[in-house]
């Protein structure tokens, strides 16, 4: 069994899901705008980020795979597993994303919302790990930037486990 070790608790998560909610209003609150979300992982992050926001808004979520058979590790090549099916066109989309990792993932999304030719695209990640970019990315609302350690809670898994967790940790595997 691998051993978690504690990175950010659930009170400091929430503090600042509470703040990217209160700077997101302050820039959509009259707009209406199409929340994103990039399942499965970020269903916990979209699930508290919407109940913080007073406003009217739509969610639509995208189901996205780049990890194979390879359970800590990118293989780099992005596939569809569930497209939108709202409509993109004209809207103001905000791309919630659990974790922004190499890029890969996001750079896929952004290129696949603007070929649907929406009003506007930003993005809002409660989690960055910068030391592992591949590709550059813009992050227009940024919670927390990680350290390069594989992590877990709060909606992140390993091999499908861990997602319940209400805080974020680091995975370790033991000695």
């Amino acid at each position: 069994m691998p051993r978690l070790e504690l990175l950010l608790s659930p009170q400091e998560i929430k503090q600042v899901v509470d703040s990217l909610a209160r700077e997101i209003k302050d820039n959509y609150g009259d707009k209406n705008p199409l929340l994103v979300g990039v399942l499965k992982g970020c269903f916990v992050f979209m699930a508290d980020l919407v109940r913080c926001l007073d406003m009217p808004l739509e969610m639509e979520f995208l189901s996205l795979s780049s990890y194979g058979q390879r359970r800590t590790v990118s293989c780099g090549k992005v596939e569809v597993m569930r497209g939108l099916r709202a409509p993109v066109k004209g809207r103001h989309v905000l791309v919630v994303e659990d974790i922004v990792d190499t890029g890969l993932t996001l750079r896929f999304t952004l290129n696949y919302l603007e070929r649907r030719k929406p009003a506007s695209v930003k993005v809002c990640a409660l989690f960055d790990k910068p030391a592992r970019r591949q590709t550059e990315v813009p992050i227009d609302y940024r919670g927390f930037i990680v350290p390069d350690v594989f992590v877990v809670g709060y909606g992140l898994d390993y091999d499908e486990q861990f997602r319940q967790l209400p805080g974020l940790y680091s995975l370790q595997e033991k000695s």
